[in-house]
């Protein structure tokens, strides 16, 4: 299964890094994705060589951003968290580091100032990510999260920020957050001109939704054309692996990792 990844989100059922592990393992599943808090739940250390003992590719690590804030002194506290998340990244071997770049700060109503205080942001820790090997990859979210979560919202959004940044930005492109967009094709074939597709995370968005956050649905069990997303992407000459990535509090993280795991790889093979 070297071109199915498994973002450690998706086994948010109380499992350890070490047990995630192995049952990623078990099913064949040597790429993984972690989240920064997993990793400290561990140790930095620990983690890393567990990753190195095991072989595993790490695709990504999440994450990084959360940029905007109300003065100086709080974007100065996220551009230092975002330097050490990308040491971390680094001693994992990550891929990149996904960004998931913040929302309204405070009281804000002024969207147009929060994205810059994100294009600010990455230009400040961009050096550091350069000299480090670690690419940036700016995730997109649903406009139904732009004023918490991300206030950059489509793929051609991020594109933006890449060129105007340069080199060691691109983009993570997640099927549940783009999916809608009406320039999607068109947007990912920039992407893929500019050489920026970084990461490509799977799942899937359910009729109804029941919680916009925690209940994403897995592959194949929604509405979400994936192997017509895929054709875009490799066509636009990203082959890299299909991470699974499935926020779903009331369904997948109460089942057992194996399960989990075991169902990812069938959907996997059988819908993406």
């Amino acid at each position: 299964m070297s071109m199915l990844s498994m973002n450690l989100a998706t086994l948010r059922n109380g499992s350890s890094f070490g047990e995630m592990i192995d049952d990623c393992l078990r099913h064949g599943v040597t790429a993984i994705s972690p989240w920064r808090d997993q990793v400290a739940a561990v140790g930095l250390k620990e983690a890393a060589l567990i990753v190195e003992t095991n072989k595993l590719r790490v695709t990504g690590l999440c994450r990084g951003g959360m940029f905007p804030a109300p003065d100086a002194a709080g974007r100065q506290a996220a551009i230092d968290d975002n330097l050490r998340a990308i040491d971390e990244a680094a001693t994992l071997g990550a891929d990149c580091l996904v960004l998931v770049v913040g929302g309204l700060p405070g009281s804000s109503k002024d969207i147009v100032g929060a994205r810059q205080m994100v294009a600010d942001g990455i230009a400040a820790m961009l050096p550091y990510a350069r000299a480090a090997g670690v690419p940036l990859a700016i995730e997109p979210l649903h406009p139904m999260y732009a004023a918490d979560r991300a206030c950059v919202n489509t793929i051609d959004q991020a594109l933006d920020i890449c060129v105007e940044l340069g080199e060691g930005v691109g983009v993570a492109i997640d099927v549940y957050h783009v999916w809608w967009d009406p320039n999607l094709a068109s947007a990912i074939a920039r992407a893929g001109d500019m050489g920026r597709i970084f990461a490509h995370h799977i799942c899937d968005w359910l009729v109804p939704t029941n919680d916009m956050l925690l209940d994403r649905g897995m592959m194949g069990d929604g509405v979400i054309d994936l192997k017509a997303i895929r054709a875009m992407i490799e066509a636009a000459g990203y082959t890299g692996p299909q991470e699974v990535e499935i926020f779903s509090r009331d369904n997948w993280w109460k089942r057992a990792g194996d399960e989990v795991i075991k169902t990812c790889v069938e959907r996997y093979r059988a819908v993406c």
